[in-house]
């Protein structure tokens, strides 16, 4: 066991739960989840994308890296008027169908139909309420938010993902020095899995399960098989759709979102750097794996942590994480001329909060923007 491979695993993994984990949170706290079931949907995809790390980097001998949804966390943060338990029919709709795509192979080639401006914009759409939400939290916090906007604008030069960490701490730092924090909870105990049956409802099943499953796979599952091309490893997607999928599944009934191919993490787990001989580099992901049981198990001092910090300080580092995500997205929606109007629509609909018959904007910008493409699409004679 190298260094290297120990190192790559670690700082892989602390990137990706340290720059989202507060979204996550505020997902949690949209449907209302309690200290306990939130701490459960921490342990529970923490252990799941560790399982399914190790098990596919073991059995396909390549790095495989696995990461939580993080647009995914944006758009249930975004939903209203949904529970928990609704929550939990989502997230199983979602998974079922991250597994089906890996089974049936029209059904991924059905989405990747869905023009990628109008995926786009439909993510940048979930994405934009909270990065607006930084100017507001400057005004309330000025120190904190700014001190945290510096130094992400510093560091990201180098490395974007690291940029978001550090800000975190210096957002951290700087509300205990100002005195902003509230005491952590006496009674801390260890996280434990929370089953939470799931309360069948449609809007829920196609205004947050719907989107769920187009934005994971749009942003998380194909860029992270690029990722792993580009790093010269054939991925495998069927067993690893199939994975993701069956485990999303059942970490649901336990509270979790659905888990996927990670892309910038994934990167830094797949470098030369990180083991000279390509045909032992899939040891990372075992390691990677680890750690990420480790970080489940930390979970209720998480959500103890997080919970002592001012709500406009966690609103600044939720919307510092995601705007590198929003960048992308926004690119991607107007990059070709010919679906800016539909992509413009879409992101117009999903940013707006909109809730029709219980089904939220997500869904209807996409609806919006695929109409208008359809219509473009139209020769009249």
């Amino acid at each position: 066991m190298r260094v290297s491979v120990i190192s790559a695993a670690v700082v892989a993994a602390l990137v990706g739960f340290g720059a989202s984990v507060a979204l996550v949170l505020a997902g949690a706290q949209a449907l209302g989840a309690t200290p306990a079931q939130t701490a459960s949907w921490l342990l529970v995809i923490s252990v799941a994308k560790g399982i399914g790390s190790a098990g596919l980097s073991a059995w396909a001998r390549v790095p495989v890296v696995l990461a939580w949804s993080t647009p995914g966390a944006a758009l249930i943060a975004a939903s209203t008027g949904l529970t928990m338990a609704q929550g939990v029919t989502a997230f199983v709709t979602a998974g079922v169908l991250i597994a089906l795509t890996g089974l049936i192979r029209p059904l991924g080639a059905l989405i990747a139909r869905i023009p990628d401006a109008v995926a786009a914009a439909m993510l940048a759409g979930v994405l934009l309420p909270f990065v607006l939400k930084l100017a507001p939290a400057f005004v309330v916090y000025p120190v904190q938010v700014l001190g945290m906007f510096v130094v992400f604008t510093i560091v990201r030069q180098w490395n974007a993902a690291i940029a978001v960490v550090l800000a975190v701490v210096v957002g951290i730092g700087l509300s205990i020095i100002y005195g902003l924090t509230m005491p952590m909870p006496p009674d801390i105990g260890w996280p434990y899995p929370v089953f939470i049956a799931p309360d069948f409802s449609l809007p829920a099943v196609i205004g947050l399960g719907m989107p769920l499953y187009l934005v994971t796979m749009a942003s998380q599952n194909l860029p992270g098989f690029a990722v792993m091309r580009a790093a010269g490893f054939s991925p495998p997607v069927a067993p690893a759709l199939i994975t993701t999928g069956a485990l999303s599944s059942v970490t649901a009934l336990f509270g979790a979102h659905t888990i996927n191919m990670a892309a910038i993490t994934a990167a830094i787990c797949m470098g030369d750097d990180v083991h000279p001989d390509r045909s032992q580099r899939w040891v990372v992901g075992v390691v990677y794996g680890a750690v990420w049981v480790c970080l489940g198990l930390s979970a209720t001092y998480v959500v103890a942590l997080i919970g002592t910090l001012p709500e406009p300080v966690v609103a600044g580092i939720v919307g510092l994480a995601l705007m590198s995500p929003l960048m992308g997205a926004l690119g991607g929606a107007f990059a070709a001329p010919d679906g800016r109007f539909a992509a413009t629509l879409t992101l117009i609909v999903a940013a707006s909060g909109i809730t029709v018959a219980g089904i939220g904007g997500a869904f209807w910008g996409l609806c919006a923007g695929l109409v208008v493409t359809v219509i473009g699409l139209i020769r009249w004679r």
